[in-house]
């Protein structure tokens, strides 16, 4: 039996947590070509705009940047096309009916190799509108200075 599978981080989207409410997390995976693994592998990606669309029942990674390999040659990548994930169907289906709700989207949260396969941590995800984010900002700070009085309390 196989242990668990390492996970070496690539790029995280930390602006999907202050963006949107993450309802469900699931793992897929990422059809890559050429030198898209090189380029991954020398750090080179950014999710930052990215989203995930439905369409004709697959699904489709669309505005990940991932940057051109240095070392490549004319055959290089282009660094913003669609890439596809690799998703059961079930998991497809269920996500279409997910998705089809009312202010449902597909979030991209990190890209990581898993046992030397790139992998998409994939969020199922409600927008957060102006005054969530102001709350989640407040508590944030709230619980930042909590945890540095409570640290200045016992280092004395």
């Amino acid at each position: 039996m196989a242990g668990p599978a390492r996970r070496k981080p690539i790029v995280d989207n930390r602006r999907a947590f202050h963006d949107y409410h993450i309802l469900e997390k699931l793992e897929a995976g990422v059809a890559l070509t050429d030198t898209v693994v090189e380029s991954l592998r020398d750090g080179g990606g950014n999710l930052r705009d990215s989203f995930a669309v439905l369409r004709d029942g697959e699904a489709y990674l669309v505005n990940a940047n991932i940057a051109p390999y240095r070392q490549g040659n004319i055959a290089n990548h282009e660094p913003m096309r669609e890439r596809k994930l690799l998703l059961h169907r079930r998991e497809l289906r269920q996500l279409d009916q997910k998705v089809s709700q009312r202010g449902m989207t597909l979030v991209p949260l990190s890209l990581y190799f898993a046992d030397g396969r790139v992998k998409l941590e994939l969020a199922l995800a409600k927008g957060k509108e102006g005054p969530d984010k102001r709350h989640a900002t407040a508590e944030r700070d709230a619980k930042r200075q909590m945890e540095r009085e409570v640290k200045e309390r016992y280092t004395r």
